[in-house]
């Protein structure tokens, strides 16, 4: 009999995190959640709990700390065997610049780095699973990088909101093209999506009054990536409402694949090398 699925999803104490939490734990998944506020994160446990779920685990991490996003990983690996699923789905957008402790840029840290790493910490946990699968919820927003002012990362001093945005999650995509390279001899398969304008903190933030679809609607491509049959095996993709579909031209482009991932090693501390 096969065992429950171990399922983790950042960022799932608001908006399309949680939505994707509720949806995958009434699918009957074995659930991790992810905050870094630990009160809406016990609060999202009590709401799953009493909809008949189970109480899932929750863990924390401010995503603009290493250091905590460490420490987490070393909780997980303490406390699980095995992980067949990691959403990476935690993302900020800051209207005003602002830098972590280390001096990067907060939109590049949080959406980019802070995946980068959690990845590769726990990919102890998902090679033990028969067919883990990683989920990076990009955006449509990587369309918009059309060029890469290298000399401007990461501390992006000439700031501009939705270029930091659009260029993390461009960095996401880039990412899950070089990291579903680098585990073709394995059986973990990583892709990346675009959830729909959805409304959300950040879309209200960033757009005020756009006509945007729902959290629950916004979930549905990574609740798919993560659970479908469909999709088993497929690595190397981004998709959108759950369709593979062709990224942006220069999200193909090896060589800035490369200089993006040789730079997040470096930012990070961990090689990237699986």
């Amino acid at each position: 009999m096969a065992s429950t699925p171990v399922m983790l999803v950042t960022g799932s104490t608001d908006g399309i995190g949680k939505a994707t939490a509720l949806g995958l734990a009434a699918s009957g998944v074995e659930l991790i959640l992810h905050g870094r506020d630990e009160k809406k994160g016990k609060h999202v446990q009590l709401e799953l709990e009493k909809a008949g779920y189970g109480r899932p685990d929750l863990v924390i991490a401010d995503y603009s700390r290493q250091d905590q996003i460490r420490e987490m990983a070393s909780d997980l690996i303490a406390r699980y065997s095995h992980l067949d699923v990691l959403v990476n789905n935690a993302g900020t957008y800051q209207k005003i610049r602002q830098v972590t402790q280390a001096g990067i840029e907060m939109t590049f840290a949080v959406n980019y780095l802070g995946p980068f790493l959690l990845t590769h910490l726990v990919l102890p946990l998902l090679r033990k699973s028969p067919a883990a699968r990683i989920v990076t919820v990009a955006s449509s927003a990587h369309e918009d990088v059309d060029r890469i002012d290298w000399d401007n990362m990461p501390q992006e001093q000439r700031y501009d909101p939705w270029e930091a945005y659009s260029l993390s999650k461009f960095s996401d995509v880039a990412f899950t093209y070089t990291l579903a390279r680098n585990l073709k001899q394995t059986t973990v398969t990583a892709n990346c999506l675009h959830p729909g304008v959805v409304n959300t903190k950040i879309l209200r933030s960033a757009f005020p009054g756009m006509t945007a679809i729902t959290p629950e609607e916004g979930a549905r491509t990574s609740i798919y990536l993560a659970r479908s049959h469909e999709v088993a095996g497929l690595s190397g993709r981004y998709f959108d409402n759950r369709r593979a579909v062709r990224s942006s031209a220069l999200s193909y482009d090896s060589g800035v694949q490369e200089r993006l991932w040789k730079m997040a090693e470096n930012l990070t501390g961990v090689s990237g090398k699986e």
